[in-house]
């Protein structure tokens, strides 16, 4: 689908009626005239048109209302399909699904070290490329490629302004991927994109206010209320792994001492481990090198007890982070994911209890906490999320 066709779909009343059949299917005709106060012309030219589009259909007759049965109406989820990328830091997982989230294809491609602007852009490029090959006879289906992008993003051009842990700034990405696909790209910062992804296909349905954090190598936040993601008044909203919680800690990568991320992200609770081994009395640890957060978690796996201190240590942190997160917006849910959430059996219960002790009142200490069940591709099933919101939003307004 060329970016023209695109914004047609796109366009106020034709957003309006997808928004629509998508909240409330099946639906007739007459049923969303009545509830969008659109003219029953109106819709029925509309609807024709998304029907020879292909991205709606007809479905089953519904119930008589004293005349003849309606027939109803349904989005044709095989219809189009979405490219999702969750660009770095260390690998980028491209994604083809249709408009359910479906994964039709996946093409994962390493990121080298002391990468270039030109081989990261390529690397973007040829993974998206290997996605389409199986799709090249239905290039018009393509509605368009959301990219999930760590670091500072300017939503407006989407351009990565600075990508930290590939030492990269002002990369046009946004401009690249249009100019090499001729179709609407996307491009957001990867912890808000999994909030999204949360929202369309995951445990954020339904949820007024609701927070993903991605706990791995870094830390990230993304906000959605009613559906919508918040940015903040320069897209810096969510960063909570540079919240300070310890003035006199360790240097994080942003310069500053004491952030979060120096404390609960996977190469932290590694050095957490290492700093206080002499303290064990006995543990597998001592004999492992080198030490990751993968292996600790192992190890806490096998019943060490070290292993599960460590973790369980790191489970109020979490917590300690998460209490001042729901003094700030007080969120109805908060989901983690990410490597550090594999650990959740660990976490989970030291998690809950410091929000149980420190929250201010009744109700924001039972403030749901879940762990995310979209798996390994949950960043880029939320880059697919950026496209699929973009051209109809799930229980909102219609975003123009």
């Amino acid at each position: 689908m060329q970016i023209g066709s695109f914004r047609w779909m796109k366009s106020l009343n034709k957003s309006i009626i997808l928004n629509k059949i998508l909240n409330s299917e099946p639906i007739s005709r007459a049923q969303i005239a009545k509830e969008t106060n659109l003219t029953p012309p109106t819709v029925g030219s509309i609807v024709k048109e998304l029907i020879e589009q292909g991205i709606v259909k007809e479905s089953t007759l519904g119930i008589s209302q004293g005349g003849r049965k309606p027939t109803m109406l349904v989005i044709n989820y095989q219809s189009f399909y979405v490219v999702g990328v969750d660009a770095g830091p260390r690998e980028v997982e491209t994604i083809l699904t249709d408009l359910s989230g479906k994964v039709m294809e996946r093409c994962s491609l390493p990121i080298t070290e002391k990468v270039t602007e030109a081989t990261f852009l390529s690397i973007l490029e040829t993974g998206i490329e290997t996605v389409l090959q199986q799709y090249i006879q239905d290039k018009d289906k393509i509605i368009g490629i959301g990219i999930a992008m760590h670091g500072v993003i300017d939503v407006e051009t989407g351009t990565s302004l600075y990508a930290p842990n590939l030492d990269l700034k002002d990369v046009p990405i946004q401009q690249t991927l249009e100019d090499r696909f001729n179709v609407m790209v996307i491009v957001e910062n990867d912890a808000r994109a999994l909030a999204l992804g949360e929202v369309w296909f995951g445990q954020g349905k339904n949820s007024k206010s609701m927070v993903a954090v991605n706990i791995g190598n870094g830390v990230g936040a993304g906000m959605a209320v009613n559906g919508k993601l918040y940015h903040g008044d320069n897209s810096l909203a969510g960063e909570i792994g540079h919240m300070t919680v310890d003035i006199n800690g360790k240097t994080c990568s942003c310069g500053n001492k004491g952030c979060l991320q120096t404390i609960i992200s996977g190469p932290a609770i590694a050095e957490r481990a290492v700093q206080h081994l002499d303290q064990a009395a006995q543990s597998v640890l001592k004999t492992t090198s080198p030490i990751t957060g993968e292996r600790v978690f192992q190890a806490a796996e096998d019943g060490d007890s070290y292993a599960i201190r460590i973790l369980e240590e790191t489970g109020e942190y979490i917590g300690i982070g998460l209490t001042n997160l729901i003094h700030m917006i007080n969120p109805s849910k908060i989901i983690i994911s990410g490597g550090v959430a594999r650990a959740r059996t660990f976490i989970l219960d030291p998690i809950v209890q410091t929000i149980r002790h420190r929250a201010l009142t009744p109700k924001a200490k039972q403030t749901q906490v879940v762990f995310s069940n979209l798996g390994e591709q949950a960043t880029a099933l939320g880059a697919v999320a950026l496209l699929l919101a973009a051209l109809f939003e799930r229980n909102g307004e219609v975003t123009m």
